[in-house]
């Protein structure tokens, strides 16, 4: 009976202890998500699983845990991976903009491939990306060539235009750019041009909005002109392999570094379709 009741008593202790090894191996280690959209396809379906893996950049460590399902600051710190993202990695991570401003909600997560990384200058020729610090093919060419051989006319016009949503850029899905991706540390001149194009960036990292005028060339953070602008984060353009179909850096901005969960190590096919 003593025996018995050992073993009741063991196996009841051991349920808590294996969640919690399950939990601390997702938030050191990996994490599954399931893909809701078809902006990945046809590398990734609706349905697909994909595990990411932590470790390659290093785990994301919560600070704050209260969080705000409307939006807040993130409050983290990261462990020490084991290399930086790359070209044409595809990674999860937390979507950055809410109400055309950066703020962090916990469960808000998008999946796309990394085009350009910090320090890049990223350009869209005829629908085609093209990196000056990257020679080869950044996602998949014959979606690419879809875009360009699609006609306007048979494209749902909203989709066509691109940040920074002004008329003095112009850019759309067909001709973009170059964009450069902003690198912690960098200093970069500040006129209209980079107000308009980095606005929600700059009045994230100064805390305050930023306005210019065209033409006098001055540029504001809240009341004080902003001639320079040392950036504190790193940021990436990160774009979906269904070009024609994918909500991506393309119509919203740049991604944080502090906002990436991980990069995509392995993918479970739904078979269901």
């Amino acid at each position: 009976m003593y025996k018995w009741l050992k073993y009741i008593l063991t196996g009841f202790l051991s349920v808590p202890m294996l969640y919690g090894v399950w939990l601390l191996l997702r938030c050191l280690v990996f994490d599954y998500f399931t893909i809701p959209t078809s902006s990945m396809c046809p590398t990734l379906e609706p349905g697909d699983k994909v595990i990411v893996n932590k470790l390659l950049m290093g785990a994301r460590i919560y600070s704050n845990l209260d969080f705000n399902l409307s939006g807040q600051e993130l409050e983290s710190w990261r462990t020490k991976g084991l290399r930086p993202l790359r070209h044409n990695d595809i990674v999860v991570f937390n979507f950055p903009h809410h109400d055309w401003h950066i703020s962090f909600v916990i469960n808000n997560v998008f999946c796309k491939r990394v085009v350009a990384l910090p320090g890049d200058s990223l350009s869209i020729v005829d629908g085609h990306y093209r990196n000056n610090n990257y020679e080869g093919t950044l996602g998949l060419e014959e979606e690419q060539r879809k875009l360009e051989n699609t006609p306007d006319s048979l494209l749902w016009q909203p989709l066509l235009p691109t940040i920074p949503h002004h008329e003095r850029f112009g850019w759309t899905i067909r001709n973009f750019g170059p964009m450069y991706m902003p690198r912690k540390g960098d200093i970069m001149t500040v006129t209209p041009y980079e107000a308009t194009l980095y606005n929600i960036f700059l009045a994230w990292e100064i805390g305050k909005p930023i306005t210019c005028d065209w033409d006098t060339g001055e540029v504001w953070a809240g009341d004080k002109l902003l001639k320079r602008h040392c950036w504190q984060h790193n940021y990436y353009f990160m774009a979906g392999d269904n070009v024609l179909d994918s909500n991506d850096s393309r119509y919203w901005g740049l991604v944080p570094e502090e906002y990436v969960v991980g990069v995509v190590g392995y993918v479970y096919k739904n078979n269901t379709l």
